[in-house]
């Protein structure tokens, strides 16, 4: 896999953070719209109106009277995750997989009680996690069951896709795959893999772990260069249909790869990290601006994941 350097990626039109708040986030992205993508329910609940999927959604707890009616809610169920609507970050979010018993078994093969799990909803409740410890809501919707050809990259957590997208154009993505080192969370900051996706095909270019080069998992073992996603294109059609429901000049779309379902949105975010460059080996800069000097616009979603497919694709 091709690797190229930090120095030499910013010659080729790296986004730094700076130029990333002022020319595009502040420029591009209306602050009245960030409730909607700071808060996971309202994400979800606005996404079906565009017919973008999501996990289905079990509960939403929203008073402490109502964790009473999550004990009847999983009696019957074996998988789950719970999170709280204005979380960041993975914070407060707990998975849970199967049963042992009356025991729940979380991804990371841990058994808690349904005690352990009242808890930590009144904790969300609290805003324990919520991005200004503001009182929260909890959510509990059904559990991704990932892609198998996908899962076996991943070590205790679920792979997930990051797409930016700059005024509803999907432009740069990268697959993020959990790592013991990032306790099953697909954060690259914490130590997760990150692996440039192919625009125009969705098949891997270049993967990082803390910033340097990889060619394999490192638990798994497994290269990473013939890794090629399903339903590419749908995943892209899916981003950018996100910039018609949020009116977000320029955020991150977080996609999963469901076994049964087919790609299903996770999250937005305002204020996507930029480490999706050295993922790709390549910076955002270019791109973006080739969007910017647009006469022409195009407006449906798929006439651009279609001009992109084309325009961005490795050469």
């Amino acid at each position: 896999m091709q690797w190229i350097s930090p120095r030499k990626l910013k010659r080729l039109g790296m986004l730094n953070m700076n130029r990333r708040n002022v020319d595009y986030i502040a420029r591009y992205n209306d602050r009245s719209a960030y409730p909607l993508v700071d808060n996971k329910l309202k994400t979800k609940l606005i996404m079906e109106e565009y017919g973008v999927n999501t996990p289905k959604l079990f509960q939403v707890v929203r008073q402490q009277h109502e964790i009473s009616h999550f004990r009847e809610l999983v009696q019957d169920l074996s998988g789950f995750a719970i999170k709280p609507a204005k979380g960041s970050g993975g914070k407060g979010i707990t998975v849970v997989t199967g049963r042992d018993g009356d025991q729940f078994v979380k991804a990371s093969g841990a058994a808690i009680g349904t005690d352990v799990l009242e808890r930590h909803l009144s904790n969300i409740l609290a805003g324990l996690y919520s991005l200004a410890g503001s009182p929260d809501v909890a959510i509990v919707e059904d559990l991704v069951q990932c892609s198998p050809a996908l899962a076996r990259y991943s070590v205790e957590g679920v792979p997930d896709i990051r797409i930016v997208v700059f005024q509803g154009y999907p432009v740069m993505a990268m697959l993020r795959l959990a790592t013991r080192a990032s306790d099953g969370k697909a954060n690259l900051h914490q130590g997760a893999v990150g692996v440039g996706l192919d625009i125009g095909t969705g098949k891997s270019l270049n993967a990082v772990q803390f910033n340097r080069p990889v060619s394999m998992h490192p638990d798994t073992g497994l290269p990473l260069e013939n890794i090629a996603i399903e339903d590419w294109q749908t995943m892209l059609d899916m981003a950018a249909r996100c910039y018609e429901a949020t009116g977000l000049g320029y955020m991150g779309v977080d996609l999963v790869l469901d076994a049964n379902q087919g790609p299903l949105l996770l999250e937005l975010n305002a204020r996507p990290g930029l480490a999706i460059q050295m993922a790709n080996g390549r910076g955002l800069l270019p791109r973006l601006r080739h969007l910017e000097a647009l006469k022409r616009p195009h407006f449906s979603p798929g006439e651009r994941v279609r001009y992109v497919m084309d325009s961005f694709a490795a050469l």
